[in-house]
């Protein structure tokens, strides 16, 4: 340690040119290198290793696009009003058009099972296009009456109970059926990923049309407010948290500014003026906020080059903290070794040895403190979250880098200033020798009297605190959301809350249970008979939204079985030939099980060639062998996932205990895992 100290000190003081140039080609290196960060969106940084992020990406690798669509969802709201009107229907019509006509409706996917946008009036307005009535002549109590007969609420059985079900989900909480009335609907746009290189081109490209589309749907003429939602849009407000990083940055710089202006003001002395005062104060200020600065271009530009070694994985919302923290955490060396370099000066030292002992003394004590903080943040590499395994490693980097500039490039520029005044014999001596007389050093003087005249009555205060500290960690409630990274008052936060509060989470949520054969396990008949039943007990889970139908109630999931289902309800003639002979040679009944010897690889083989763009969202094959199965699981948990999580494991028990491999994930799945890994790793 001494050694690292007397080497810094014996370089800038035998060459503080060549440490000052070095210190600005570094720079400049480090500098080219940091303007190729890209910061990633979205919340991929933050998932941790597990079956439930491996699960996530296999359904992306294994299923068709037709699994990863979208959906935009469209919020019609009248704050405390009514939306079940003429003008609400307006509303809806316009919002499907805007959607429909703007460069997204290209992707807008439909398909036969489902059009491809959805509204609470979509009813209202067939029955007045098949009728002929104009809008014009429309009343809201007709509307009221037509919308009511849809969802088969005055007796009238003529509608399909999934389809009451559907449009009674897609007005608010507070409707009202006995006054038809709700202060909110909904339209929904299912929208396939735009075509692209990669998923990230893919992605950017769907953003940018989205965004677009939003702006449109905003500027509707309506008495009602439109609010637009997706994951989508929301991932794209990661641009504001980076806004909302650069103002913070600009002023922690300007506190941290006036700071230094603060502690390294320099009172006229013997030999000088206020001027030459003034000279000195900016000076060390300006000196110390280039270095700063620089450190940050350091650690950027390092953490480039790490990125591209495979040591980082990716400069996310948390890696974008680092230099606020360097800004504050950097300028310390600096106001330390200043102040020790000028007590130094004040009692006499010529420059060289001033600066000499200002390292050797608070270069050591600064050499621990680096090492004691880049060893506190790099305990981050034993987290399981990626994001702040880089966050550890970038702060590290920045620390380590504001060291060595602070006890270098710092000392080196005072030097060759100083040496100039001291041959010109103009160096403040007697000012600098006053930094003992300034206010701070006399309120610290005085706060350590407490320790000397009342040392117990301290400790106990101290040790009264510290436990007050430690009942307070223990019952810290440890949460996670991407949402924290942005702004309170972005319009898509605000609209997430509507859909929270008013529509149960909204339509944007999709849980899937992926089901894959394992080592010496296959998907035979008897997984089939466990998925079944698995299928069934979907509907006692909590958070999972379920569909009223003549046989009762069924989970409302794109799965296997339920496709399969509807494929064989059609009966013979609207059964596929080569789907209903694989069921009657399966033996399957009437409740979807199977034979105990059936083959059900050729059973779902022969609904994979019926419906090759449906089930191949849900089934997949390799090399000829069934392989993997998917659910696509309609939920509303939000962000509170643990009951709905623990009841997909209770449900597909069945199946697991088969040894087949049944995995649930989702956003706020893994989201969850994020949570329960951070609380496990924190100590």
């Amino acid at each position: 340690m001494k050694f690292v100290v007397s080497s810094l000190a014996a370089a800038v003081r035998r060459a503080p040119w060549a440490v000052v140039v070095l210190s600005l080609i570094l720079t400049a290196v480090f500098g080219f290198f940091a303007g190729k960060v890209e910061v990633a969106s979205g919340n991929e940084g933050f998932a941790p290793k597990g079956p439930e992020i491996a699960a996530s990406e296999r359904i992306a690798d294994k299923f068709s696009e037709g699994s990863s669509d979208s959906t935009l969802q469209v919020i019609v709201q009248a704050e405390g009003g009514d939306v079940i009107t003429v003008a609400g229907l307006k509303a809806a019509m316009e919002t499907a058009a805007v959607v429909r006509g703007s460069s997204l409706g290209q992707y807008v996917s439909d398909s036969p099972q489902r059009p491809g946008t959805a509204s609470y009036m979509g009813s209202v307005e067939q029955a007045v296009a098949m009728q002929g009535i104009p809008i014009e002549s429309l009343t809201d109590q007709m509307v009221k009456d037509i919308f009511i007969e849809a969802i088969d609420m005055d007796g009238v059985d003529d509608a399909p109970p999934e389809q009451a079900a559907f449009i009674t989900r897609l007005v608010s909480a507070d409707f009202d059926p006995e006054k038809v009335t709700a202060s909110a609907g909904m339209i929904l746009a299912f929208v396939s990923p735009p075509p692209g290189e990669t998923a990230d081109e893919s992605f950017n490209t769907q953003t940018e049309l989205e965004t677009i589309v939003a702006d449109d749907l905003r500027a509707i003429d309506s008495p009602y407010e439109i609010r637009p939602f997706s994951f989508v849009l929301l991932v794209s407000g990661a641009d504001d948290f980076t806004q909302e990083i650069g103002r913070l940055f600009g002023l922690a710089f300007l506190v941290i500014t006036l700071i230094l202006g603060f502690v390294y003001w320099l009172p006229p002395g013997d030999q000088g003026s206020r001027w030459a005062s003034l000279r000195r104060t900016l000076a060390d200020t300006l000196v110390t906020l280039l270095a700063i600065l620089m450190a940050i271009v350091w650690m950027q530009g390092i953490g480039y080059l790490l990125a591209q070694a495979g040591v980082i994985k990716a400069f996310s919302a948390p890696t974008q903290i680092v230099p606020i923290l360097l800004i504050g955490l950097g300028v310390d060396y600096a106001i330390h070794l200043t102040a020790r370099y000028r007590e130094e000066i004040g009692s006499g030292e010529t420059v060289d040895g001033a600066l000499s002992g200002a390292i050797h003394t608070v270069g050591i004590a600064l050499v621990l403190a680096t090492v004691t903080t880049v060893i506190g943040f790099l305990t981050n590499l034993f987290n399981p979250v990626p994001a702040l395994n880089d966050f550890g490693i970038l702060s590290a980097v920045g620390i380590l880098s504001a060291f060595w500039l602070m006890l270098t490039f710092v000392p080196a520029v005072r030097t060759l200033a100083d040496r100039r005044a001291e041959a010109k014999g103009t160096l403040p001596k007697a000012s600098l020798d006053s930094h003992s007389e300034r206010l701070l050093p006399k309120i610290m003087e005085k706060a350590a009297l407490l320790s000397e005249h009342a040392a117990i009555p301290t400790l106990v205060i101290a040790l009264v605190l510290g436990g007050m500290g430690y009942l307070g960690f223990t019952r810290l409630d440890t949460q996670f959301s991407f949402t924290d990274f942005l702004p309170e008052d972005s319009p898509y936060i605000q609209t997430l809350s509507v859909l929270e509060r008013d529509f149960g989470g909204g339509f944007g949520e999709q849980t899937q249970v992926l089901v894959e054969a394992t080592e010496g396990h296959a998907i035979d008949a008897a997984a089939h008979n466990a998925l079944v039943d698995a299928n069934g007990k979907l509907t006692g889970v909590a958070d999972v939204t379920v569909i009223a139908t003549p046989g009762g109630e069924v989970p409302n999931a794109l799965s296997p079985v339920s496709l399969l289902g509807q494929m064989l309800q059609g009966g013979p003639e609207g059964t596929p030939a080569d789907v209903l002979a694989a069921a009657e040679k399966a033996g399957v009944g009437p409740d979807l099980k199977v034979a105990d010897n059936a083959n059900v690889t050729e059973l779902y083989a022969a609904v994979l060639a019926a419906a090759p763009e449906q089930a191949g969202q849900v089934v997949h094959f390799e090399n000829g062998t069934l392989d993997a199965l998917l659910w696509s699981i309609t939920t509303t948990a939000g962000e509170d996932v643990g009951g709905l999580r623990s009841g997909l494991v209770d449900a597909f028990t069945p199946v697991s205990d088969l040894g087949i491999s049944a995995v649930a994930t989702s956003q706020n799945i893994i989201g969850d895992v994020v949570i329960g890994s951070l609380t496990s790793s924190q100590t």
